[in-house]
């Protein structure tokens, strides 16, 4: 049988990525499927953008070490909406680079969201693609508790772009994501409270 593509990337995060473009190394003709922005969680709503928050939450406390190393420090002030505008910026510049990483692999990219009409054939939008192979790089998504009050909640994804610095913000969590937003925004200047079940926070991480 003839089939469109050797192998069918479905995801379009770090993993899948990766995995179309070594494939597409080794002479395979490969596409790769993705609904959302190219980069997956690590690059868009994970790793990166959260990285560059908690570098700007030591603001404070570097510049209040600095004045013993004979700086003088005017009255430091912070601004959100500058960062936030920062932080997209870096992140659609990684998403241009994984594109282009891409195109320069010679994998075809079809936005949309694929679904499965039989073992070797999918379809993206009203369109049908067949493949020899496929591989499945989908990844998770956050989900909310069901608890009463979730319906006013936010989750990590919304963290990134809240429209101003919540003076006041709870955390909800003792793992590594929950403890580093604590951080991040203790920093920045929220009066923040870690919400935590267990007795320890990040248990099962060294002492």
């Amino acid at each position: 049988m003839t089939y469109n593509f050797d192998l069918i990337v479905i995801g379009g995060g770090s993993g899948g990525v990766r995995g179309a473009r070594m494939a597409a190394a080794k002479g395979a003709k490969v596409a790769l499927v993705e609904g959302d922005r190219l980069g997956g969680t690590c690059v868009i709503r994970g790793c990166v953008p959260k990285k560059l928050l908690s570098y700007a939450a030591h603001g404070f406390e570097e510049l209040h070490h600095l004045a013993g190393y004979g700086y003088e420090i005017a009255p430091a002030r912070f601004d959100w909406g500058h960062l936030i505008a920062a932080k997209d910026q870096e992140i659609n510049r990684l998403e241009g680079v994984y594109g282009q990483l891409l195109d320069n692999a010679q994998v075809t990219v079809l936005r949309g969201w694929a679904r499965f009409q039989d073992a070797h054939t999918i379809r993206v939008h009203d369109q049908t693609f067949t493949a020899e192979r496929f591989l499945i790089a989908t990844g998770g998504h956050v989900s909310l508790p069901d608890i009463p009050g979730a319906e006013h909640f936010i989750t990590s994804n919304d963290a990134f772009d809240l429209p101003t610095l919540p003076p006041r913000i709870g955390v909800y969590g003792g793992g590594y994501i929950a403890v580093e937003f604590a951080g991040i925004f203790s920093g920045l200047g929220a009066q923040t409270s870690l919400i935590y079940r267990g007795d320890r926070p990040l248990r099962g991480f060294d002492e």
